[in-house]
């Protein structure tokens, strides 16, 4: 590998640097002014009895200044990489690849679009012989196992012909929906393709009986809440096997591991770690393609240009994995719910991919096997050793011999079926990882529900790096959430695992401290961890300055006053420096007001509840849980969400909030403005009180809309709005009581 040529070229983005590092050093002055006048002068000028209120707000802004402060790493250093996939060393010399697919729930996951993901990941553009598929059905679903086993059958028409005529839109159901078709080929190309829609026709209707009648009666197996685990190697064909002699099939392996109610299961990252050690057994490629279920392929040249970054001799022995931006097929022109993540995938990513890399996301990387296994593990550690930290099987520790000496491994699929089912139904079951370090040193890790998040901090603490990898072509194109309730229930998962991060040992800034991990990388992790805390200015500043408004106590400088420009100043600076990040990277202005929607939909809801979730979770009062998104599309939902058109068919439990802080802000708003501002005359003092309520309203008008103008299905039900209203004027009652 040392004497390949160059296989990928990094340029930083100097002007957006500049941009950035000196807008950072300006706003953080203006920071220091604002504390300053807090602590200072404020402080000096209100009375005894609104010390709490004001401690409210300072810390509000302590909070905000923080996590500014910490935002601002991600885009320090920006870049943009180029690859060159032709220098890439001949087939028969590029290392192999498994792929893991993840399923947890056949009703919210349905097997038609699991399916999908899998077979794009069997046409990918790499060697056959080089690519094993993995399923993990974690719902342990008969209809799911059915289902791969026809996805294996309608494989062995696809895959040659996407080798055949070089289709580049491998996702079966992507190809047939396409209102363009990318081939333009001749009168064979048209003819096959015709042929191949009417078995993929066939295929969908096998699913849709399978689904309907449960699975199949030959199904072999018994699946229920404790269940034996179950490994199904599909299709029963080496490595060499060829489909009427057109292209060569890769392997596809069915996994459903042990369960047991008695026994902790780790939700994903458990599933994954099972997969690690029953690949291992089975064909121990060095590297690994995660995805999940709704994630399919849309370039089948992702691998290749992966391989760029993991054989290039610069970057490759500290190269742990290599990122690709998740990119959804379904999001909308305006996207209401911020479903596509921009902010993250688009801003973010290249950011920290100038320092040690981005963060690993979930889905959508090449991982070194290597780099799961940890660092302490050498080359000459003997297997006692190293049965401490991988478990007891003796078959699976000589694999893990062999990756980390870098050698490739010789087992075919064929010997495997014959000799070693037993193992890896052992290495899958539930007791296998007692009295070893599975989840704690070893493989994805256990400490948080987004295991992703925590896994990839450890790895870039113990020295490891990544890259992203941003080709013009998505790779990989997923479902997002398009309603309300998805968006906010999966920000609360989310939000909760971060929190559970950031309350734990493992908090980046403390951690990190003891790591190799560079200030500025570990400033980006501690945003993400603490992100949930914008829960508690969002609540605060929606609620104090209103009350005081309401009871004329000014809260911020007079306008006459040269402190009104700093807040003035800190203000302008924040929301005219994310137009320019969402601007500089593609967006528009209406992406931007958008975003700024929903981070304070989110502030009040997903944050706060992800974190008090995780408060619960740090106590022992709840045991953590994992809720899979939604990917049953709503047909009426969706309607609305292409339309622009916010649907409120939510939980209560989510709305009432938001729509109790609206009504709060507009009556304080309204009454501020007639008798504080109209009638007393006293707007220098409160003007910034008055335009924080207006801010508030305006960025929040389609909930206002949903209460009063709309009528249809995905309005805010009259009875939330009367129980909000309640529990507003409830609010309104106790801060006339409490701030004078």
């Amino acid at each position: 590998m040392e004497t390949l040529p160059p296989l990928q070229k990094c340029t930083v983005d100097k002007f957006s640097a500049i941009v950035t590092r000196t807008h950072t050093s300006i706003h953080s002055i203006a920071i220091l002014f604002m504390l300053y006048y807090r602590l200072i002068i404020n402080l000096k000028e209100i009375p005894i009895s609104f010390l709490p209120y004001w401690f409210l707000i300072f810390v509000s802004e302590l909070i905000l200044s923080f996590l500014r402060t910490l935002d601002s790493a991600h885009i320090f250093s920006p870049v943009t990489r180029f690859l060159y996939p032709e220098k890439l060393p001949p087939d028969d010399e590029l290392p192999a690849i498994d792929v893991f697919v993840c399923t947890a729930d056949p009703i919210k996951e349905p097997a038609l679009g699991v399916m999908n993901t899998v077979l794009s990941a069997m046409a990918i553009d790499y060697p056959p012989e080089k690519v094993t598929v993995y399923l993990s059905d974690d719902g342990g679903s008969v209809t799911t196992l059915c289902a791969v086993r026809e996805a294996w059958r309608f494989g062995q028409v696809w895959i040659p012909f996407c080798r055949e005529f070089g289709v580049k839109r491998i996702c079966p159901e992507a190809f047939f929906q396409a209102a363009d078709d990318e081939n333009n080929g001749g009168k064979d190309y048209l003819l096959e393709r015709n042929n191949i829609q009417k078995e993929y026709e066939e295929f969908k209707e096998r699913l849709k009986k399978a689904q309907e009648n449960g699975g199949s009666k030959d199904a072999g197996v018994q699946f229920g809440p404790n269940r034996d685990t179950v490994i199904e190697i599909i299709g029963q064909r080496g490595c060499g096997a060829k489909n009427n002699g057109k292209a060569k099939l890769l392997s596809l392996v069915y996994v459903s591991r042990e369960k047991n109610t008695s026994h902790p299961h780790h939700f994903k990252a458990g599933a994954l770690n099972v997969l690690l050690r029953v690949s291992g057994i089975i064909s121990n490629s060095p590297y690994i393609l995660m995805l999940d279920c709704d994630m399919h392929s849309n370039d089948p040249s992702s691998a290749r240009q992966a391989m760029c970054f993991h054989l290039d001799p610069k970057i490759s022995p500290s190269l742990a994995f290599v990122q690709f931006p998740q990119r959804f097929h379904n999001i909308s022109k305006n996207d209401i719910y911020d479903s596509a993540l921009r902010a993250c995938f688009v801003v973010k990513w290249p950011g920290m991919d100038g320092l040690i890399g981005p963060m690993l996301s979930g889905t959508c990387f090449y991982m070194k096997r290597k780099a799961l296994y940890g660092t302490d593990i050498h080359k000459d550690m003997d297997l006692s050793e190293l049965k401490m930290y991988f478990g007891s099987s003796n078959e699976f520790l000589n694999t893990v011999i062999t990756c980390i000496n870098d050698k490739q491994n010789d087992t075919r699929i064929k010997e495997f079926a014959d000799n070693k089912i037993q193992e890896a139904r052992f290495l899958a079951s539930c007791t296998y990882e007692e009295e070893s370090q599975w989840g704690e040193e070893i493989g994805f890790l256990y400490h948080s529900v987004v295991e992703d998040y925590f896994t990839g901090f450890i790895m870039h603490c113990k020295g490891w790096k990544s890259v992203l990898c941003n080709p013009p072509r998505p790779a990989f194109l997923g479902s997002s959430t398009t309603n309300l309730n998805d968006t906010l229930v999966q920000g609360t998962r989310w939000n909760s695992g971060l929190a559970e991060v950031l309350f734990s040992r493992f908090c980046p800034l403390i951690y990190g401290l003891k790591s190799r991990m560079p200030l500025l990388e570990r400033m980006c992790y501690a945003y993400l961890a603490s992100q949930p805390l914008y829960c508690f200015p969002a609540w605060f500043l929606a609620i104090i300055p209103q009350l005081c408004l309401l009871n004329g106590i000014p809260i911020y400088p007079k306008v006459s006053s040269p402190w009104f420009f700093v807040y003035s100043f800190l203000f302008l600076s924040t929301l005219s420096k994310y137009l320019w990040d969402v601007v500089n990277t593609g967006g528009t202005v209406r992406t931007w007001w958008n975003e700024w929607r929903v981070w304070m939909i989110k502030s009040v809801t997903a944050y706060f509840y992800g974190t008090l979730d995780a408060i619960v979770k740090f106590y022992g009062f709840r045991k953590a849980s994992f809720l899979p998104t939604n990917k049953v599309v709503d047909d009426e939902q969706l309607k609305r969400y292409q339309m622009g058109i916010y649907d409120f068919q939510a939980s209560k439990m989510l709305i009432v909030p938001l729509v109790t802080l609206v009504i709060l802000n507009m009556i304080s708003f309204t009454w501020g403005v007639i008798r504080k501002v109209i009638l007393e005359g006293r707007l220098s003092d409160l003007f910034g009180q008055v335009f924080l309520s207006f801010f508030i309203l305006v960025v929040n008008y389609p909930i206002i809309e949903g209460m009063i103008l709309r009528k249809d299905k995905g309005s805010i039900p009259l009875f939330v709005t009367l129980l909000s209203t309640l529990l507003s004027f409830c609010v309104l009652f106790i801060g006339s009581i409490f701030v004078r």
